[in-house]
């Protein structure tokens, strides 16, 4: 999508300051955290919202929180605890319309969020 913020960066127009990169994602640094670590982690191919998602999506998906999981550990968030946040549409928060999974730990999350 030539408009879509996380597509120009998996394209290489834009560059993040990645923390992990594979065939299919791309996780990077949020440029406004909200926690110690926040990374974004989104599939290389362009699905607009969570409502897009099909059955033949859900490796993808799978593969957001593989990789979620294997950057926590890597930040030693493992044992402690962190947050994972899927976004869907305006009213819960999505600004970027390209669905991307929020990691985030480093410090006590509190509930209920926002």
């Amino acid at each position: 999508m030539a408009d879509c913020l996380f597509c120009k960066m998996v394209s290489g127009e834009i560059t993040p300051d990645t923390v992990h990169e594979d065939d299919d994602i791309l996780a990077f640094k949020d440029i406004n955290p909200q926690a110690p670590l926040h990374v974004l982690i989104i599939p290389k191919a362009h699905i607009a919202t969570v409502n897009e998602l099909s059955d033949a999506n859900a490796a993808t998906v799978g593969r957001l929180f593989l990789a979620a999981k294997r950057i926590a550990a890597d930040n030693g968030l493992a044992g402690p605890g962190y947050r994972l946040v899927m976004n869907c549409n305006a009213d819960a928060g999505q600004t970027v319309f390209h669905i991307h999974l929020h990691l985030l730990g480093g410090r006590p999350m509190t509930w209920p969020p926002g």
